[in-house]
């Protein structure tokens, strides 16, 4: 009985599929090898050398830059999702279990491409670092906050923001394990799962509707992914670029003196970040998550 009501439980359905999406093959993305396909027409190896060693904000990459390739990465995997069939869209999504829905598997196999891509852009650090199936707990918690705010809910930018305060005042290249497991953003990120839980369960029966007719079926149900994907996509961008987190570091002029050493190597001041990017990051509230 226990079991059953496991299963019936918002939050721990939400995180059966996102584990699930994170597993499958081809989603989880390469930091290294991604920062250095998308910025190689737009910066110098020097520069994306740092990006891979720290991180495009501690590289000074104009913001500028990095929206266009984060745009052009929204562009690419909404073509993607929309176009691939539910069973081909990702290999190995006819494997999973019965409980998760091939379809579902793999529309959140493409937001978590999204969302690494994005992340990786705006200086978060490699989400998935090793090369086994396992995902960490922290790393759970910041993709459902991510996915959060994907959906609009505000207290999954408000914890997302925090998270990243914390990571930029202490220079961390790793995710807060105690603030997203147990600390003060746990609670935020086990109320922002069932919320998904819950709206993921309502979308899923939309679409379900959508199929029932054959070819229009399929045409509806691909539109409906094009009209969701593409706006939720562009509100995490919005958010993880409006944080303190990406904003790009000072560069140093030929000559000037830090720390008691002068610094060779000649490089122009990073252009400051748009004032645009912290009025758009906080907007986009569509609802709560209910407790």
């Amino acid at each position: 009985m226990k079991q059953g009501k496991e299963v019936e439980n918002p939050e721990s359905r939400f995180s059966a599929v996102l584990l699930a999406a994170a597993k499958l093959p081809g989603v989880r993305i390469n930091r290294e090898a991604y920062l250095r396909s998308a910025l190689a027409r737009h910066c110098s190896e020097d520069d994306i050398r740092r990006a891979v060693e720290e991180s495009p904000a501690a590289a000074g990459i104009d913001v500028e830059i990095l929206d266009k390739v984060a745009n052009d990465s929204i562009r690419l995997e909404t073509a993607k999702v929309s176009a691939l069939s539910a069973a081909a869209g990702i290999p190995g999504v006819l494997a999973l279990p019965a409980t998760v829905p091939a379809d579902l598997a793999q529309y959140f196999g493409h937001m978590l491409r999204i969302a690494q891509k994005l992340a990786y852009l705006y200086s978060w650090p490699d989400l998935f670092s090793d090369d086994g199936d396992d995902v960490d707990d922290a790393t759970m918690g910041v993709l459902t906050l991510f996915f959060g705010v994907m959906f609009g809910t505000q207290s999954a930018n408000t914890a997302v923001g925090k998270v990243a305060a914390m990571m930029s005042e202490q220079a961390a290249k790793k995710l807060p394990q105690k603030a997203l497991t147990k600390g003060l953003i746990y609670p935020i990120v086990k109320k922002v799962a069932g919320f998904l839980g819950v709206k993921m369960t309502k979308d899923s029966f939309a679409k379900s509707v959508s199929k029932a007719i054959p070819v229009v079926g399929a045409v509806v149900s691909g539109g409906l992914t094009l009209a969701t994907y593409l706006p939720m996509a562009k509100r995490l961008k919005k958010h993880l670029a409006g944080l303190p987190l990406a904003e790009p570091s000072p560069r140093l002029m030929d000559g000037e003196v830090v720390d008691g050493e002068v610094v060779e190597d000649k490089v122009p001041f990073a252009t400051p970040r748009a004032e645009k990017h912290g009025a758009e990051a906080t907007g986009g509230k569509l609802e709560e998550p209910q407790p």
